[in-house]
Order: C-alpha cells, then sequence, then structure tokens
C-alpha cells in the first residue's frame, strides 16, 4: 500500500494513522525554506482560574488531522501557495516562573520571525500572544483582530501583570500593538468592575460586544474591522472564550451569549486581503471537554486563520 499512488502524499493517507502534527502537514526544526510555521504554545501559568490550556496544543493535533488540504468555501489551498510545516512547541523550561516563562516564548519566535517564518499558533493561554507580539513586532507595532468574550486589557491581578486577562495592555505599553489598528469582537459577561476594560477604550480600541455584533451584524463586523485595521501588519487572535460555550466548553472562562462557529468562520474568512502577520488560537483546555469537540473547533479555526495568512503571504511574494 506504500507505493500506491494514491497514497503518496501523506495528507492524503487514511486520517487515522501516521504521527501527529497540525493538519498533518511536515515535522520539522529546520526554518530555512518555509513561510508558515504552525506552531504549539503549551502554557497556562498565565490562567486566573481554571487551567488545563497547556494541554490544547497536543489534542488541537490530534484534531486536526480530520482536517483536509483545500478550504471548500474560499478555494484556498494553503499548502499548495505556501511551504507550511509544524515546527513543533515554544515550550518553557522554567513553566512555574511566569515571567521567565513568557520571555522564553519570545525567543522563540524572534527566532522563527528572524528566518523569514510566519507564525500561525496554538496555545497556551491568552498571556502567550504577548511574547508572540515581543517575537514578531519589536520592530513596528501590528494591528489585531481580536474575537474573545473578555478585551484582555485589564492589569494587576493577584499580585501579576502578565496574566491571560491583561497581555494586550502590556503589548501596547510596549510599543508592540497599535491600539488605533484594534478592534475586539465578542465582548461579554458579568464583571466586577464596570471600568475594567477603560484601558481598550482610553487607548483607542474598537470594543464591539455582543450586542452591538448582533445590531450590526456579521457583515458589518467585518467591515468595521477591515476599516480598523486598514493596510497596515495586522494579527490574529482567537480565544475560543469568544464563543458560546456551547460550541467550545472546553475553556478555561467560558461566557455564555457568544459567537456561533459559522460566525467566527465567516468572520475569518471576511479578513481576506489583509496585510496579516500571524495569528493564533488560544484557551482550548482539553480536561473540561473530553469529547474532544473544543480541541476540533480551535484547530478548524486555527485551519481558517492559515488560510487567510497562506493567502497574504503568497500576495506578498507575488508582489
Amino acid at each position: 500500500m506504500a507505493d500506491d499512488p494514491e497514497f503518496t502524499d501523506p495528507m492524503e493517507r487514511p486520517r487515522y494513522t501516521g504521527i501527529s502534527t497540525f493538519m498533518r502537514t511536515p515535522y520539522t526544526e529546520d526554518l530555512s525554506g518555509l513561510d508558515i510555521g504552525l506552531i504549539g504554545v503549551p502554557f497556562d501559568a498565565g490562567t486566573t482560574n481554571r487551567p488545563g490550556a497547556r494541554h490544547g496544543p497536543r489534542e488541537m493535533r490530534n484534531q486536526s488531522t480530520l482536517l483536509r488540504k483545500v478550504h471548500q468555501g474560499t478555494g484556498i489551498a494553503p499548502f499548495d501557495i505556501c511551504r507550511v510545516a509544524d515546527i513543533g512547541d515554544a515550550w518553557v523550561q522554567r513553566p512555574f516562573d511566569l515571567e521567565g516563562g513568557l520571555e522564553e516564548i519570545a525567543v522563540f519566535f524572534k527566532r522563527v520571525h528572524d528566518a523569514g517564518v510566519v507564525p500561525v499558533s496554538a496555545g497556551g493561554d491568552h498571556s502567550i500572544t504577548l511574547p508572540v507580539f515581543r517575537g514578531i513586532a519589536r520592530d513596528r507595532p501590528v494591528g489585531m483582530v481580536h474575537f474573545d468574550a473578555h478585551c484582555d486589557t485589564g492589569d494587576d491581578y493577584l499580585g501579576s501583570r502578565f496574566h491571560h486577562g491583561a497581555p494586550f495592555r502590556r503589548a501596547v505599553e510596549e510599543g508592540l500593538l497599535d491600539p488605533r489598528r484594534t478592534i475586539q469582537i465578542g465582548i461579554r459577561g458579568t464583571v466586577n468592575d464596570p471600568d475594567v476594560w477603560k484601558f481598550s477604550h482610553d487607548s483607542g480600541m474598537r470594543v464591539v460586544t455582543m450586542e452591538e455584533f448582533h445590531e450590526m451584524g456579521i457583515k458589518g463586523v467585518i467591515e468595521e474591522a477591515r476599516r480598523v485595521a486598514g493596510d497596515g501588519p495586522t494579527y490574529i487572535s482567537f480565544d475560543v472564550d469568544g464563543l458560546d460555550p456551547a460550541f467550545a466548553p472546553g475553556t478555561g472562562t467560558p461566557e455564555i451569549g457568544g459567537l456561533t462557529t459559522f460566525e467566527a468562520q465567516m468572520m475569518i474568512r471576511g479578513l481576506r486581503g489583509l496585510n496579516l502577520v500571524g495569528g493564533d488560537v488560544v484557551e482550548v483546555s482539553p480536561p473540561f471537554d473530553p469529547s474532544g469537540n473544543t480541541a476540533l473547533v480551535g484547530a478548524s479555526l486555527m485551519f481558517e486563520i492559515l488560510c487567510m495568512v497562506a493567502d497574504a503571504v503568497a500576495a506578498r511574494k507575488a508582489s
């Protein structure tokens, strides 16, 4: 069977076979010749309540074997237009040292960026996006399309300024994220302080609550996201708690009344043509969803982001 022409491409072999990699791409730690690196970030030291997102990348790899090569809705075949590989994990040698661990992750992503490889990652809790930015945005700030139930622009909590509820405040303060080119979509849920996300509004971020999302509709929110992002370098960050927990129960901070998976897919597809420089899917916590469905959702959204990023990378290469 190994010589059967139908199975010469490992991605066309039965999906229950082989070693699990992101979307059955080749595994390599050699960055030379790659356009896009699929990366796991198994780190959840920044969680404020329910841990488990450190197990997200491994289970997302497993569930991503269900995905195929071509995006049926957009026609994008990311593996045909870009050189894509699973380049392993940005794993941390000091997982009990939050700030030290984040810096280790930043070093990994700087190496990826310096090699000219665009990262599409699976977290890990949302604190990991800050070191991703430290790795890819030191030379210029990026804009961001951010899907989440929470703005994640808080401040000190239980003695730390670097938890998963504050990465984007820190990123703005460090000059890595342009708040005027940042839109946050899906914000909702209860709070203890009505001004908890004051930094988002004061710094110029565009905050779209779930109430406003339904008033504007998918097309309206896409248009707003494109307006805010403009033509500058832009990153997509998707926290799965932006989805309603009916679709993604396996996450640390679920909030009812969220996005459907189809709404999320349509909005990501609506970002096609932006100058995308990376993306991530974070906060998949497999211990809270033994069915594996949340990990499948996370892997599927990662594929959606990969398609948009691959399209952008291919366009830049052609220009």
